[in-house]
């Protein structure tokens, strides 16, 4: 008779091992480590714009939006949804406007009541209805004004301000007015990330929203002396973190006999690089590496 040992490893090199091969060898084949230009330089092929009619065009391989008195402000965003991944770009605005770069963001499906944080010193919170369409997500901050929160975290059509950059002077005077900057953005799981000009503005811990459109937000002119200023955008790239959930095998000591424990275990909040790290881990345990699970089972 076949012991339960016997039966336990067979299902996990018939079963297990090929799960993890196959889901390798399909990570490796789309190329994580691939930069994808979001911008071709010359159209806005893969963009449209929402919320509004704001006046978005291309200039010099650079994607440019101008005010308009009789524009409202609105976003363009692009057609494909992404949910972990690496975000740069460089942007130049003018210091009496103010915008934005969504992540993850959505349009509300019905009209929807939340709670918003104004941020401003006072700490108003109060309650926003928001109607169906409104787009609402992660919008880190491009704040030429006095206030200096570029790199910041808000969330119009939400909640507001998540993290301001109150009291963080380096993050406040990294940003540099009418000039270039450079942003990289980072969303991986719950994990949130921003630098301005190589400078961080934002590392926290959120989970509102996983997927959703990138974009960039624009005002209108409120007055005469806004008119026909710009903000512009180039140099814009993403690199998508692959993730997996995936049964991971790991053993524990139990009477002098290793018991393989095939309940299950997610890993989707942990990025797995099958270049560098063809196994998972966990926060609080590790699993081994697909290449050396034969030697620890024999």
């Amino acid at each position: 008779m076949y012991s339960k040992t016997f039966f336990k490893r067979a299902f996990f090199f018939v079963i297990i091992i090929p799960v993890i091969f196959i889901i390798g060898c399909q990570n490796k084949s789309v190329g994580q480590d691939e930069w994808q230009n979001l911008f071709d330089g010359k159209t806005l092929d893969g963009w449209k714009i929402v919320g509004g009619k704001a006046d978005f065009y291309v200039e010099d391989s650079m994607i440019v939006c101008n005010t308009k008195l009789d524009i409202d402000g609105g976003y363009l965003v692009t057609e494909k949804s992404y949910d972990n991944f690496i975000l740069e770009l460089d942007v130049k605005i003018d210091t009496s406007l103010n915008s934005g770069v969504q992540c993850r963001s959505q349009k509300w499906e019905r009209d929807t009541i939340t709670t918003y944080l104004a941020g401003d010193p006072d700490g108003t919170v109060h309650q926003s209805k928001w109607e169906a369409g409104y787009v609402w997500g992660y919008q880190i901050e491009v704040d030429p004004s006095d206030r200096a929160w570029s790199g910041g975290l808000y969330e119009p059509g939400n909640r507001g301000w998540i993290v301001t950059l109150a009291g963080n002077e380096a993050a406040r005077k990294s940003f540099k007015p009418m000039d270039w900057n450079h942003f990289k953005i980072i969303m991986n799981g719950s994990k949130i990330q921003t630098w301005v000009n190589g400078v961080i503005a934002v590392d926290i811990i959120d989970e509102m929203s996983a997927s959703g459109f990138l974009g960039f937000q624009f005002h209108k002119a409120y007055r005469e002396w806004q008119v026909d200023k710009k903000v512009l955008w180039k140099n814009i790239r993403i690199k998508e973190l692959y993730r997996l959930t995936l049964l991971c095998e790991y053993y524990e000591a139990n009477n002098s006999d290793c018991r393989l424990d095939l309940t299950g275990i997610s890993f989707s909040d942990t990025t797995w690089d099958p270049g560098t790290s063809p196994g998972c881990r966990k926060r609080e345990s590790t699993c081994a590496p697909a290449r050396s699970l034969r030697s620890r089972f024999n």
